[in-house]
């Protein structure tokens, strides 16, 4: 899975990013972030356009994406980061 980092999504809320999402998941990833009122769009192309608008929406993006495509190891380091973050 590609990792996304801050350095790839732009400042500018009107600049799309284009995830490159296995086709038998982008659908999924595109009605859950749907869900959760992030703007996004399936074009013909086969990629799978989302528009980051703050950091709480890339941080959902990534866990919406990270749950379909993620392995098991990488769900598990997710958490425990997770966990180890709110211990602090």
């Amino acid at each position: 899975m590609r990792k996304l980092n801050a350095s790839q999504l732009n400042s500018d809320p009107l600049d799309d990013q284009v995830l490159q999402i296995p086709l038998s998941d982008r659908w999924g990833i595109y009605h859950r972030l749907q869900e959760l009122k992030i703007k996004s769009s399936c074009p013909p192309d086969g990629s799978l356009r989302v528009q980051v608008n703050n950091l709480l929406e890339a941080i959902l993006i990534r866990s919406t994406v990270m749950q379909l495509l993620g392995s098991r190891q990488e769900l598990l380091e997710w958490l425990e980061r997770c966990w180890n973050y709110s211990n602090r």
